[in-house]
């Protein structure tokens, strides 16, 4: 292992690092620089301990570099005299601050094919660089976390540390017997070293942890932005980037001080919980606010359109894909719309609904236009899209014929964790297939430098195949089928179930008029049908006035036929109004139009 990494490293299923065999310590001959960045603000002493601790490392000294980012420190911090040959302290970068700015700075200026990230209040024991180091000899997907225990700090001089160190016991300057071991451990030690962990990435928490250099710069480095529990949020960028969690504990440390969420455990996890929410999808427990969009969705859903899509099967496959019960999605629109000239279109513009639907979703935050040529296919996806949808963790790609049923890619995710697989395919038939993709797999493929993708993602994580009727339920496309009948039949029209519409104008209108021609022949052919003496003396007084004495007796039957409508108040003949009279035609109508 002098070359720098073994030759073709064995396939290494979910987090599972055992075909991964490291040599014992001292035994071997490493060839890769290091280079240890550790940010520092302030704490000049506590830094002199750890700069003492990695003069005396077993890793060679020429290989080693250690980079101090003095993020603001006032006054500034100073390089004392016990430090390790290659020590050197550089300011942080213009323009930014912070543990993240800070450790961005530093790797942005290692010259090391690794980099180690280290707190500046941590004392390392003497193989704890070469321990990590020896991981990335044997592959370059490997992010290698150091072990910790929490002390409180004693009087000490760099001088005594350094020669403890170089001896090989730190329990001759702390008392190790009384350190408060790091929860983390206990993680690592429940899951047999993190081999069975499902989110391995939660205990990767920052004051040790090695890597590539190119993985780190791959990823983006760490996120400025995150003020609190930045470590956690580039661990799962890595996680969705392909690599394997090893912790090693052969590389030990001692922490100098109580962290502060030790000693406020609730103010801490309030203190990181907007952060993470926002940017890490799989913390489903922190996505529980109702109709909330985040930084980072859950699931990218891509369709393809083609030059002439049928813009109605678009716009009902957008529409169901934003209305599930996954809330956190985004939907990719993959077409040529690099085609669309800014110029005057022709009366025949062969891409006229390619057109229109650009304007439809341009100005939607959830819909991104991707055009054909932007980007490479990989697999379960579509060519013009980025090969990974990193950081979002999972992609769908499926056909626009086949809209997404409400909770069809919540059943198919479930399914997914159930087996942890990383591909799942569904058969929709003659549709053709949709496939749902987990980004650390098509990650790890990638890193591995696959050929055939998901002949990897079935090494790695495995393939699972499912049905149409598994995530697409028969019972829910009867009961649509169902719904919309019930409503065709109760209104003669299609719309939601169980809901009459009220009919347009003019059917309104020839309905009243049938009413009319109903009710008047039924007066005219029975003058005397009123049961009341009421009503008959009414129609005696109003037979002196011809033709409104007819509509008057015309009323007073239909009402007492449908048995609806309140009888109207009696007014004398003569005086009696037009106003009135059409009082009564009105109350006759409703009573005719009312629904039983």
């Amino acid at each position: 292992m002098t070359d720098g990494a073994a030759a073709g490293p064995p396939p290494i299923r979910h987090n599972d690092h055992s075909p991964l065999t490291p040599p014992a310590l001292g035994a071997w001959e490493p060839s890769l620089p290091v280079s240890v960045v550790i940010p520092a603000r302030g704490g000049q002493h506590r830094l002199d301990l750890a700069l003492a601790a990695l003069a005396a490392q077993s890793y060679p000294a020429h290989l080693m570099e250690v980079i101090v980012v003095d993020d603001g420190s006032d006054p500034p911090l100073r390089l004392p005299e016990i430090a390790p040959p290659g020590a050197r302290i550089e300011p942080a970068a213009p323009g930014g601050w912070g543990i993240a700015h800070a450790v961005n700075t530093g790797a942005a200026r290692a010259g090391g094919e690794i980099v180690q990230r280290l707190d500046s209040d941590m004392v390392v024991c003497r193989e704890h660089i070469e321990a990590l180091a020896r991981w990335h000899h044997l592959a370059g997907y490997v992010v290698a976390i150091g072990a910790k225990r929490f002390v409180e700090e004693p009087v000490l001089s760099p001088g005594e540390v350094h020669d403890a160190v170089r001896a090989g016991s730190l329990g001759e300057v702390f008392d190790l017997s009384a350190a408060q071991a790091s929860s983390t451990e206990q993680t690592i030690a429940r899951t047999n070293g993190l081999r069975t962990s499902r989110n391995p990435y939660h205990v990767c928490t920052g004051p040790t942890v090695s890597l590539r250099r190119e993985v780190f710069h791959a990823v983006g480095g760490f996120d400025p932005a995150v003020l609190r529990g930045e470590d956690t949020e580039f661990a799962y960028r890595l996680a969705a980037h392909g690599v394997v969690f090893v912790p090693d504990m052969d590389a030990q440390a001692v922490h100098l001080g109580i962290p502060a969420q030790r000693l406020d455990r609730e103010r801490a996890v309030r203190t990181v919980a907007p952060y993470l929410a926002q940017r890490v999808p799989l913390r489903r427990d922190l996505r529980k606010d109702p109709g909330r969009q985040w930084l980072v969705p859950y699931v990218e859903i891509v369709f393809r359109l083609g030059e002439d899509p049928d813009p109605g099967r678009v716009r009902a496959a957008v529409g169901a894909a934003l209305s599930g019960s996954l809330p956190d999605v985004v939907v990719t629109l993959v077409a040529p719309w690099s085609k669309l000239s800014e110029n005057r279109p022709g009366p025949d513009d062969p891409l006229f609904e390619l057109r229109l639907l650009r304007e439809h979703f341009a100005h939607d935050r959830r819909v991104r236009l991707t055009d054909e040529g932007d980007g490479t296919s990989a697999a379960g996806g579509v060519a013009g899209i980025a090969v990974t949808p990193a950081p979002i963790p999972f992609r769908y790609t499926g056909p626009v014929s086949v809209p997404l049923g409400r909770d069809s890619l919540e059943r198919m995710i479930a399914a997914m964790q159930d087996d942890r697989s990383g591909m799942l395919v569904v058969d929709l038939g003659e549709d053709g297939p949709a496939t749902l993709v987990r980004t650390e797999a098509l990650g790890r493929a990638l890193l591995l430098g696959a050929t055939d993708v998901t002949a990897s993602i079935e090494a790695t994580h495995g393939v699972r195949h499912g049905a149409r009727a598994d995530f697409w339920p028969a019972k829910d496309r009867k009961d649509r089928k169902d719904q919309k009948a019930q409503k065709t039949e109760s209104t003669g029209k299609p719309g939601r179930p169980g809901r009459p519409e009220k009919p347009a104008q003019g059917a309104r209108a020839a309905q009243v008029t049938r009413a009319e021609k109903a009710v008047q022949p039924e007066a005219a052919a029975q003058p005397g049908r009123a049961a009341r003496p009421e009503k008959a003396a009414k129609t005696a007084e109003t037979a002196q006035t011809g033709k409104a004495a007819e509509a008057g007796k015309a009323a007073k039957t239909g009402q007492a036929a449908s048995g609806g409508a309140r009888p109207s108040a009696r007014v004398p003949g003569r005086a009696a109004s037009a106003a009135a009279r059409r009082r009564n035609w009105r109350s006759l109508l409703r009573s005719t139009l009312r629904p039983d």
